[in-house]
């Protein structure tokens, strides 16, 4: 890469002097490379911090890479002129090279250019490790047709993940639809207290430390606050497991626990699909059959979930307790009116079953093309 391009990283203006970040001139943050193209920053300096810094600007059209921390890799294009941070590498391509075949082929790189970052908490790449990157350049005509391929497939996969988005929206427009506000309980339906609709318990984990190597590598599922905020409505997968003595020390729950997290990301919560073991920051709910629907309650957890958020207590970081969670008012309408809901959103959920199948096999193919081009 250093053969076709130049590259060279922003700066910070001195924080300290506050008066810096009052200007017109965006600046950039690794954080903020997540929106592919840039086109305004959150924060912005004068002309005067310009000066008196190692910053630069950067023109319309440069490629961004990020070299620092849980950012390593991260790309987006410039929409406007702009400033970076000193974690940011600005690229300049030559005449040879299209810009989006270089996206592309970082984009590529970024899991082996993760894999170089070095340093302790915070690992970084140098601007060294990019220019050694070994990078086919056929002709221009070659790079434009590749580039081609990749946006068809990756608007392929963009449209479906939007789909999922409005079956989404859907499904919560229903429920608002069919039970109105369970905040405001604009319906007047029967309230009652989740303690007395089903049985909470908090997960186990007895055991200090928590993460000890012998509790973990057998074969129970052990679950954890980020997989239920990032799961959806059904919980399918799980990244540690429980060795015997793991599960002696905690608790097994069934399959169809509804898991709610009360850490971290509170009041998130989704349904297991297998018999798993969670810690205390998890709490399980196992409803009475007879008089509430599982997926309601999970729907009606989504739509209170900002307001159990906000009004958390607050010590170390947020959470809530098994006495909050009992105390939250419920709104109960007819089983036979919940089942219908559930009903509607079974059909919602078989199409996104068909959209995540069409999205992995999009996936699979982008990932294929990519691999052949640049590997």
């Amino acid at each position: 890469m250093g053969e076709i391009c130049t590259t060279t990283s922003g700066g910070t203006p001195n924080r300290s002097n506050n008066s810096y970040f009052t200007g017109t001139i965006p600046w950039v943050k690794s954080g903020e490379l997540d929106k592919g193209l840039i086109l305004d920053t959150e924060e912005k300096i004068t002309e005067e911090a310009l000066k008196n810094s190692s910053a630069k600007v950067f023109p319309k059209g440069t490629l961004l890479i990020a070299l620092y921390g849980a950012t390593i890799g991260k790309l987006a294009f410039l929409g406007i002129d702009a400033c970076t941070n000193q974690a940011i590498c600005g690229i300049y391509k030559n005449d040879n090279i299209d810009s989006n075949f270089l996206y592309y082929f970082l984009f590529f790189k970024k899991p082996s250019l993760i894999n170089k970052g070095i340093g302790g908490g915070q690992p970084n790449i140098s601007q060294g490790i990019l220019k050694d990157l070994k990078i086919p350049v056929p002709p221009l005509p070659i790079q434009q047709q590749i580039v081609s391929e990749l946006d068809i497939l990756s608007d392929i996969i963009s449209k479906k993940k939007q789909q999922l988005a409005d079956l989404d929206t859907l499904a919560q427009a229903t429920f608002y639809d069919m039970f109105g506000d369970p905040v405001s309980n604009e319906k007047g339906w029967e309230m009652k207290k989740l303690g007395k609709l089903g049985i909470l318990g908090r997960g186990v984990s007895k055991n200090r430390p928590r993460n000890s190597p012998d509790l973990l590598g057998g074969v129970t599922p052990l679950i954890q606050t980020g997989e239920i905020a990032n799961a959806g409505m059904y919980l399918k997968e799980y990244n540690q497991t429980y060795s015997q003595k793991g599960l002696e020390q905690s608790k097994l729950w069934p399959k169809n626990t509804l898991c709610i997290t009360i850490a971290a990301n509170i009041g998130k919560t989704s349904i297991l699909t297998f018999d798993a073991c969670f810690p205390d920051s998890i709490v399980g709910f196992t409803p009475n059959l007879e008089i509430i629907d599982i997926i309601f309650v999970y729907y009606f957890f989504s739509c209170i979930q900002k307001e159990l958020e906000d009004n958390a207590p607050q010590v170390a970081q947020k959470n809530i307790n098994l006495e909050i969670l009992n105390k939250i008012n419920t709104i109960l309408p007819p089983l036979s009116l919940q089942k219908k809901f559930t009903e509607r959103i079974e059909l919602i959920e078989e199409q996104k079953s068909l959209i995540y199948k069409s999205i992995e096999d999009a996936q699979h193919l982008f990932d294929y093309t990519m691999d052949r081009y640049f590997n």
